[in-house]
């Protein structure tokens, strides 16, 4: 009966390894101003996860708004209109969040007349892992050209 007990376990044990809860931050600046994307898988077979967003800006405020569940490698890309908002692109979906008091959450129905701001990042699964991936910085102005070299010799 001891070992029937034993190969159970030993058979069951795969189930409870592969539920995860995956983490991964955009710092805005530095850690204490940052977002966080939790995603977290119950059930080893699951198509799909649930996903939630901590805004925080500490000392003054942190807190974690739950996103609906949506596919294991749904990317979310973050925006930045200004104001210390943040617009995320959850597939087909968008959320306005703040992190002036980080109360702020809500669905937008449609992009903002003002436009979504810049691409940040996106978080995205890499491998086995939730990772956020810093947008490239737009190049600014092509760099000036250099001076001319001066002539040379001088006529003496």
């Amino acid at each position: 009966m001891h070992l029937s007990r034993s190969i159970l376990l030993l058979l069951l044990s795969p189930l409870f390894v592969a539920c995860s809860d995956l983490r991964a931050t955009f710092e805005i600046n530095g850690g204490a101003h940052s977002l966080s994307l939790i995603r977290i898988t119950t059930l080893p077979w699951a198509k799909t996860a649930e996903y939630a967003v901590v805004v925080s800006r500490m000392p003054s405020c942190a807190r974690r708004h739950a996103m609906p569940n949506a596919g294991l490698h749904t990317k979310v890309e973050v925006y930045s209109p200004g104001n210390d908002a943040w617009i995320l692109q959850q597939g087909r979906r968008m959320y306005v969040v703040e992190t002036r008091t980080c109360e702020g959450f809500a669905r937008l129905d449609a992009v903002p007349e003002d436009g979504m701001g810049p691409l940040m990042g996106t978080f995205q699964m890499r491998g086995e892992n939730l990772v956020f991936v810093a947008a490239p910085k737009p190049q600014n102005e092509p760099a000036a050209a250099p001076a001319p070299a001066s002539g040379g010799a001088s006529g003496a």
